[in-house]
């Protein structure tokens, strides 16, 4: 409800006889507490750090989202049967009662072109499309059964980062920052970083706050320009006026807290103070320019440029700097097979070159910092992708797949979760998940219980009831937990 709103209903006589401190029950309770119920609430800072339910593995989160959703067969899930009937048609029984974003009528069975074979002492099954990724392999732990419900990007998205799939529940990030605060109070507890020019399927959504007050939305920061739109002084204000007037306000935001005690009014005082703590402290974290050479080469990353070179070297400065929740978005992974860059060939191959040398160089600095052991990275997409050809290109020269649901890859490294670690397994033909199916409800109550949760005891009350981030679903997956 607005403040405006529930001032309005202070001034009715029904509210001001049931909720004012001169009633009856006031004053007993006052003249019980010697006077303390009728103090003024001393505002509390919302992102403070506070306890977990428990000691966690995770102290912090880097989540890597390949949005679109990039072809697991091609990359991490190898299929022989799937190739030695490449180019028939795909058996009716894998068919029935399914639905497909953009394949109707009988598609053609899709065998990867792709070269596989087993990396790391762990023996992890990767293709040739990331050759980085075969350096870290035993340092991975790898989810070949991950299902979902949902085969449209926005909802899939939206399912994976609020646990619904329609707009309005608060995100994975924000959970995380409601339930452990911030180790850096000059930083946001949550940041996301934007590469190849795209927002996410599910907007600002996806990395929202929803019901949750707005402090722990995720705060959008750019690798080109200024790290945060509007963050700087105005044209003519110098820093000591700008105090100023941050102070003025916040001594009449303190008061509109006491009196009415909204949450939002706490969010605005701690979003203006950090707002000018951020001044300092961001240009700072996010200049890579700072690194030195060795490191921007291994990540290839140039400063000044924008892409997910530069956010995977900006996210080790960030959790390294204390930010709790680190969310990176990398746009360009549908890959339909509607035009080359979509091929699962030479499109793939170009793609994963964006991708596989800074995300394996991510995962090597953390460990050679001694970050990996506490810092949970994570791997995927929305959803996986068809083991047959995509039927709007079925005829065509590129090949390409569809979306699919219900059975793909996602991989997980440091954090808690054991290393060179393959969990799981779909059918011969990739079509179902085989052995150990792990929903997206499932990653999340594990997520949660690696930072030290019980996903069903991280709750939020709104309209009447408690709600949190796996709704009413999930178990942890205790398998993925390094003993």
């Amino acid at each position: 409800m607005h403040p405006r709103d529930e001032l309005r209903q202070t001034l009715t006589r029904r509210h001001f006889l049931q909720g004012c401190q001169i009633g009856l029950g006031g004053l007993a309770l006052a003249s019980m507490m010697h006077g303390d119920a009728l103090s003024n609430p001393t505002p509390v800072d919302p992102q403070a750090p506070r306890p977990p339910h428990f000691p966690a593995r995770a102290k912090r989160v880097i989540y890597l989202h390949m949005t679109g959703s990039p072809p697991h067969l091609d990359m991490f899930d190898y299929k022989p049967e799937l190739v030695k009937f490449d180019g028939q048609d795909c058996p009716q029984e894998f068919l029935e009662g399914k639905r497909f974003a953009f394949t109707s009528g009988v598609p053609k069975l899709l065998g990867t072109p792709r070269s596989f074979a087993q990396y790391g002492e762990s023996g992890i099954w990767m293709s040739d499309a990331i050759p980085h990724l075969h350096q870290v392999a035993d340092r991975m732990c790898m989810i070949r059964s991950m299902n979902t419900d949902e085969f449209n990007h926005a909802p899939a998205e939206l399912l994976v980062y609020t646990g619904s799939p329609r707009p309005g529940r608060p995100s994975m990030g924000a959970w995380a920052t409601y339930g452990l605060g911030t180790e850096n109070q000059d930083l946001p507890g949550f940041v996301v970083l934007i590469s190849s020019g795209v927002q996410p399927n599910g907007g600002n959504n996806s990395f929202g706050s929803g019901f949750l007050p707005s402090v722990y939305h995720g705060v959008q920061c750019r690798s080109q320009g200024d790290p945060v739109l509007y963050v700087s002084d105005p044209e003519g204000m110098s820093r000591d006026v700008r105090r100023m007037s941050l102070d003025t306000l916040n001594r009449l935001n303190e008061l509109q807290a006491q009196e009415l005690g909204h949450p939002e009014t706490l969010t605005r005082i701690a979003q203006y103070e950090l707002a000018f703590r951020m001044q300092a402290s961001v240009p700072e974290v996010m200049d890579i320019s700072r690194e030195p050479q060795q490191v921007l080469e291994a990540y290839g990353a140039e400063p000044g440029g924008s892409s997910l070179a530069n956010n995977c070297l900006l996210a080790r400065r960030l959790s390294e700097a204390g930010v709790r929740f680190v969310q990176l978005f990398d746009w360009g992974w549908d890959f339909h097979g509607t035009n080359p860059d979509e091929d699962i060939r030479d499109g793939l191959t170009r793609k994963c070159a964006t991708m596989d040398k800074p995300v394996a160089a991510l995962i090597k600095d953390l460990e050679q910092r001694g970050l990996l052991d506490e810092t949970l990275v994570i791997w995927g997409g929305e959803f996986g992708r068809t083991p047959f050809r995509e039927g709007r290109t079925a005829s065509g020269q590129v090949l390409g797949r569809d979306h699919f649901p219900d059975c793909y890859v996602m991989w997980m490294a440091g954090g808690g979760v054991k290393s060179g670690y393959t969990h799981g397994e779909s059918d011969e033909l990739g079509f179902s998940v085989a052995r150990d199916k792990v929903h997206i409800h499932d990653l999340q109550a594990t997520i949660m219980h690696l930072l030290g949760f019980d996903h069903e005891r991280l709750t939020f009350r709104f309209q009447g009831r408690d709600f949190r981030l796996t709704d009413v679903h999930g178990r942890v997956v205790k398998q993925l937990l390094a003993s």
